[in-house]
């Protein structure tokens, strides 16, 4: 019932043309079910309040003895200001929601990139885990939004994502963070490290078949680049995980007869639509491919990659298949009412994957296969207890960052400009 007013609140007030667009969807999917149906409660999608994790130790946990100046030489205890940017993936749309009529609220709190409810024993999220080595953490999610309605950062903290927004979105989102990060008391925006998550690009396979000439991998990595150039131009002291999409076809097989999983089309209608086989499924799933593929090109590069500044792509969901039961169904627990967003459980899931990758060296990052089995946490380790930021084409040349002696292959086309 209180989902159901809030709906009625939205409709009301002034919500963006966007978030409009969202709720007739939302509206649109669930017209056909009863009250009965839309008021049925499945406990085993939410997190039981006395629940609690075993705790996470690592034998290092404690800062650099001074700020570090190189983004080489962060550790987890180093990082003073947590951020996310993206779609409804990192607002968390319904990830504790414990009926349909929950769908629309925005678990922020609980999100896997920035959720900052409780402690890491609570919910295990990115912010949570690095709570564990600095627990004055700042911009950590503290509360719950709802899609549509303006929100202020004390209920958001520097999560500025928004639910359904498309790459093309991402540069706005950018620009609201800096300012945001400019002006908040309590930041050192020139001195403080900060770590931002962007994951965005899943809605624009879902809406490909609306606009082919717009939702094209050409546009989608014009929109990330202008968005990653105005990080790196404006912040000092940042490392932006940019998480890899997934492969998204496997939605397709995340069905079950209940009331909300008509909600599925609505929100992805170019993958869930198309039957299974046909030509255009087959361009959607080349798409997404391609889409992962003209990431790759851009970020396994030294473009974003300076002294205290740098962009690594983080590949863990690349090929990943949700948890499946013995029967080799899909298991429905990772998913919400909608049957397309993920709750608490998936949002831990996607926290720890992140968290290892990390800590992992370029060339050498963990790609989950599947979520069946649980991701286990690592440790900083020993030999390089900092966060890996050395993108994979710079592996082989270190001085990249710290020389100004010229190199030999410089020396050598002088030499021939000076001959000719």
């Amino acid at each position: 019932m209180e989902a159901l007013l809030i709906a009625v609140a939205c409709a009301l007030l002034s919500c963006s043309v966007k978030g409009n667009d969202w709720w007739e969807e939302f509206h649109e999917g669930i017209r056909h079910y009863s009250d009965e149906d839309l008021n049925k409660t499945f406990p085993e999608k939410t997190r039981p309040m006395r629940f609690k994790h075993p705790p996470f130790q690592c034998p290092d946990m404690t800062p650099s003895p001074t700020v570090p100046s190189s983004v080489e030489l962060v550790k987890a205890a180093d990082i003073k200001v947590i951020a996310a940017l993206g779609d409804s993936v990192t607002t968390a749309l319904g990830a504790n929601a414990t009926t349909v009529l929950g769908i629309p609220v925005e678990f922020r709190h609980v999100s896997w990139s920035i959720g900052g409810y409780g402690t890491f024993q609570d919910v295990i999220t990115l912010a949570n885990i690095i709570k564990l080595f600095n627990p004055t953490l700042l911009g950590a999610s503290p509360g719950t939004t709802v899609h549509g309605m303006e929100a202020h950062i004390s209920e958001t903290g520097f999560n500025l994502a928004v639910t359904g927004d498309n790459t093309f979105n991402l540069p706005d989102q950018t620009r609201k963070l800096i300012d945001t990060m400019r002006q908040h008391e309590g930041l050192n925006f020139d001195k403080d490290w900060k770590l931002l998550t962007i994951l965005i690009g899943m809605n624009d396979i879902c809406d490909y078949c609306k606009d082919k000439a717009l939702y094209t991998a050409d546009n989608f990595i014009q929109f990330m680049t202008l968005s990653l150039e105005m990080l790196m131009n404006e912040v000092p002291r940042m490392i932006v995980n940019v998480v890899q999409i997934l492969q998204m076809h496997f939605l397709k097989e995340v069905r079950k007869p209940t009331p909300g999983c008509s909600l599925q089309r609505s929100f992805c209608p170019c993958l869930i639509e198309p039957l299974s086989e046909s030509p255009e499924l087959e361009e959607v799933v080349k798409v997404n491919l391609e889409f992962q593929r003209r990431l790759e090109k851009l970020l396994h590069s030294d473009r974003f990659f300076r002294k205290d500044f740098a962009v690594v792509l983080q590949p863990f969901l690349k090929q990943a298949d949700p948890p499946r039961l013995p029967n080799g169904k899909i298991d429905m627990d990772f998913f919400t009412h909608d049957c397309f967003h993920i709750t608490i459980k998936g949002h831990e899931e996607l926290a720890k994957g992140l968290w290892n990758n990390m800590f992992q060296p370029g060339g050498g990052k963990m790609i989950v296969r599947s979520f069946s089995e649980p991701v286990k946490l690592i440790c900083p380790p020993k030999e390089h207890p900092y966060i890996f930021t050395r993108p994979v084409i710079a592996k082989s040349s270190p001085s990249l960052l710290h020389s100004k002696s010229t190199s030999p292959a410089a020396v050598v086309l002088l030499l021939l400009l000076y001959v000719a």
